[in-house]
């Protein structure tokens, strides 16, 4: 065998070993687990295709969730987006938006033949464009998750679809990726949401006390059932997270059981149906802070890092601070503080004010343009996917931040 050979073949060998040795420091990584819970806001109602609202911003940060989330060779752009919202536009125009009122307007002959052919191409390009975006996410090879979004409940490497439909996302998606540029090893999302639930009543810790009914609650024939759901959400959350414990293998198939788990972190988006009643609303701060405490003590990570999404449906920093849960949701933040581990994110700073510019025309009337750049009402954030990334991106940097105090 000749020299340059035999240098080849060593060469190779130790490429193989350094390979071999490398994937075994991966495996032996302990699985980091995050778990993400709340209510319709953690459920995540944005379409994937609002997503490519980012395109329309010059923030550099933007630009950079759009390189983190978008695949690199997807060929989408700010020109794709503009020429998407000039043909919503155009769409909108033809037939005076959801209600179609143009188009029925006209009688039956080849004018509204032609119309109809115009406004089924823009249509058909219209959801073209939006299956494009979609199809373009990321899908992440280290970052696995196990979600009940309400009823879509899935498991499987995150993407989009772990939202409140396979089309949605919720703050998991940029979350999870951009906690995956945080950190080394393979990571699990535990993510338990359903919407429409308080934390004074279905949510409720266990070291909270007994609820309290109200007059209508004393009055009802189902006072014993009131009495027996309060917290059943808490219960339901934590009866998730043992099932996905007990069998981490099946949800992330880099999971080695001798290297073992550690739960890094939780995110907590959540505050909507606390708004409405005194008692939810002024023991907020209270419950936010006992639900941390029993979390910790359920799980045994007495300073697990603890992220609190502040509600920011106000839009504006003048009337979140309007809003008594939100101030509450600060409250137990700062009570609690980052030293102990906690930390409160605003969501009003991530609100897509370019999707609310569409919405505020009048989405009936400009519906095209507004499916373009969003997919829900206000109290859903205007189911904005450039939020839902955001959002997601500023939980991660927040829990990032607790994870180097605790190694400080």
């Amino acid at each position: 065998m000749n020299s340059k050979l035999s240098k080849q073949i060593i060469r190779l060998a130790l490429v193989a070993v350094a390979a071999l040795t490398t994937n075994a420091t991966i495996a032996k990584e302990p699985l980091k687990i995050f778990i993400l819970a709340g209510q319709s806001n953690m459920v995540g109602h944005a379409r994937a295709h609002t997503i490519a609202t980012l395109y329309a911003s010059d923030n550099p940060r933007d630009q950079e969730l759009l390189d983190l989330v978008i695949q690199e060779d997807a060929g989408i752009s700010e020109a794709t987006l503009e020429e998407q919202l000039a043909r919503g536009r155009q769409l909108d125009e033809l037939t005076g938006g959801i209600s179609n009122d143009k188009v029925k307007a006209l009688s039956e002959g080849p004018e509204k033949k032609d119309l109809e052919a115009k406004v089924k191409k823009l249509k058909d390009e219209h959801e073209a464009y939006k299956k494009r975006v979609a199809s373009s996410c990321v899908v992440s090879d280290r970052v696995y998750i196990s979600s009940i979004a309400d009823g879509n409940k899935k498991s499987g490497k995150l993407g989009i679809g772990y939202g409140g439909s396979n089309e949605k996302i919720g703050p998991e998606f940029g979350f999870g990726l951009s906690i995956a540029e945080n950190i080394d090893g393979p990571i699990l999302l535990i993510k338990t949401s359903w919407g429409g639930k308080s934390l004074n009543y279905n949510f409720r810790p266990p070291t909270a006390g007994n609820y309290e009914l109200n007059e209508k609650e004393k009055s009802s024939e189902k006072v014993e059932e009131i009495k027996k759901n309060a917290g059943l959400n808490y219960r339901m959350m934590n009866e998730a997270i043992q099932k996905v414990l007990g069998d981490l293998k099946s949800y992330h198939p880099d999971y080695d059981a001798k290297a073992g788990y550690e739960i890094a972190g939780f995110v907590w988006f959540q505050g909507y149906n606390d708004q409405f009643s005194p008692e939810f609303r002024d023991n907020y701060t209270g419950n936010m802070i006992t639900f941390i405490k029993d979390i910790r003590q359920a799980y045994n990570v007495p300073q697990m890092p603890f992220v609190i999404g502040v509600l920011g449906t106000g839009m504006t920093k003048e009337k979140v601070a309007e809003n008594q849960v939100s101030l509450g949701q600060r409250t137990a933040a700062k009570t609690m503080g980052a030293k102990n581990g906690v930390a409160s994110v605003e969501s009003y700073t991530d609100y897509s004010l370019y999707s609310n510019n569409v919405f505020q025309k009048g989405w009936p009337e400009h519906y095209h343009e507004w499916d373009t750049v969003g997919s829900d009402r206000p109290y859903h954030y205007l189911g904005s996917g450039a939020f839902f990334v955001r959002l997601g991106n500023s939980f991660a940097n927040s829990m990032a931040d607790l994870m180097g105090n605790q190694e400080k």
